[in-house]
């Protein structure tokens, strides 16, 4: 197989949840298990910390990933999803797993997996789990792709876990309301490890409290605790300020456990983490003269956060570039667009993407001006041709649109 048929493979062949949603939802971890036998238990051949949360848990293990490299760690990340190249959710020191390692790892257990049935996202959990064993990691930032309880990631056991703010995503899923969301997020809290919960909420503090206790692992709210400084770092949004206190309080633990961190590895870290890491997508800055700015944000919580940076910054007029997923509360989200934004509404090429014709007709029903396109490029285009020096063009809604805008250019 070459590496293109391979991907064919993963990406056709299996359910994969950022594609069809809900088809390739499991609502338990017995492929997971199976999987991890099938590999003589990979999960069990590294150190790891875990990373869960709704918005921010991305940005974060990242930034916890640039730290342990700047301290001379050779580090793993596993994240989810990717923007461009499946292989940006397997790094190690950043670096992608090399295509050959994919293709290897299909051709060796595609047979045998076929009988368990495996999703995507398991699939991707197996492989990054047997390369970061096989290349003797030090240790694995590893991100949950949703929930916690029910995550295919969920099968570690951590040096520490890490959750980020609780919101209203996934709901039929997770459920509906915040206090039963961090319910799903707390298993990922494991028996007599710390936990650090970057902000206190009030609908979702007693479950986080209740959970820990029940297992007697040491938790701590960041945000409760005297805020650190923070190292300069490139991550611009205003909202990225909760995941870096989270980070560090986080990182104060993981020195307490023997790991050797110090203050200039945090500060080099968080400085290089967009080199150290390849993230991408948070309020990451295109170009300038007109200002070109995405950002993956996609649900209620990450984009109301998204307009209050949009709207303190300074511009003449601003262009927003913007297509959702089929299960996001689109209503809701649409009242939280600026009045005065010209809006541009397009469709990202994945079948789970809402179709172009139902955000109309949602835009219509609320009497929002808009411009309407079929795809990403076309929607982006049209918005810098009526875009002058001092304006500023914003691309986001979801992570796939980011993504192929992202193709898009680099092509």
């Amino acid at each position: 197989m070459t590496y293109a048929d391979t991907l064919a493979y993963l990406f056709a062949q299996l359910p994969m949840y950022q594609r069809v949603g809900q088809a390739a939802y499991k609502a338990d971890l017995a492929s997971t298990h199976s999987l991890m036998k099938a590999l003589d238990h990979p999960e069990r051949g590294f150190k790891s910390v875990h990373v869960g949360g709704t918005n921010g848990k991305g940005s974060s293990s990242h930034l916890l990933s640039s730290v342990f490299q700047a301290a001379g760690y050779k580090t793993g990340l596993y994240s989810s999803p990717h923007l461009v190249d499946f292989r940006e959710r397997i790094r190690i020191n950043g670096q992608m797993i090399p295509e050959s390692e994919v293709v290897s790892f299909v051709e060796t257990y595609k047979d045998h997996f076929e009988p368990l049935q495996l999703s995507f996202f398991e699939w991707s959990v197996g492989l990054a789990f047997h390369h970061f064993r096989k290349e003797e990691v030090d240790i694995a930032i590893i991100e949950v792709g949703m929930g916690g309880r029910l995550d295919s990631t969920n099968v570690i056991t951590p040096e520490l876990s890490l959750i980020t703010n609780i919101g209203m995503d996934h709901a039929q899923f997770l459920g509906d309301s915040l206090s039963k969301i961090a319910q799903e997020k707390a298993g990922i809290i494991k028996a007599g490890i710390p936990v650090v919960v970057s902000r206190s909420q009030r609908e979702t503090e007693g479950v986080f409290r209740k959970t820990a206790l029940g297992v007697d692992a040491p938790i701590t709210f960041a945000d409760q605790q005297f805020p650190m400084d923070v190292p300069n770092c490139p991550l611009m949004g205003s909202y990225q300020k909760e995941n870096f206190q989270g980070v560090l309080i986080a990182l104060e633990r993981l020195k307490k456990l023997g790991w050797k961190i110090e203050d200039q590895h945090i500060t080099k870290g968080f400085e290089q983490v967009l080199q150290n890491t390849g993230l991408r997508g948070r309020w990451e800055i295109l170009q300038e003269s007109p200002k070109v700015i995405c950002d993956v944000g996609h649900n209620v919580e990450g984009l109301e956060r998204l307009m209050e940076q949009l709207m303190a910054e300074s511009k003449e007029q601003l262009h927003m570039v913007l297509g959702f997923v089929n299960d996001k509360n689109i209503g809701d989200i649409l009242d939280l667009l600026p009045k005065e934004a010209h809006l541009y509404f397009c469709e990202a090429n994945i079948p789970r993407a809402l179709p172009i014709d139902r955000l109309q007709q949602a835009a219509d029903e609320k009497r929002i001006e808009h411009e309407a396109f079929k795809d990403v490029a076309s929607a982006f285009e049209a918005a810098m041709a009526k875009s002058v020096v001092n304006d500023m063009v914003f691309v986001g809604g979801s992570t796939f649109v980011v993504a192929d805008l992202l193709a898009y250019l680099s092509e």
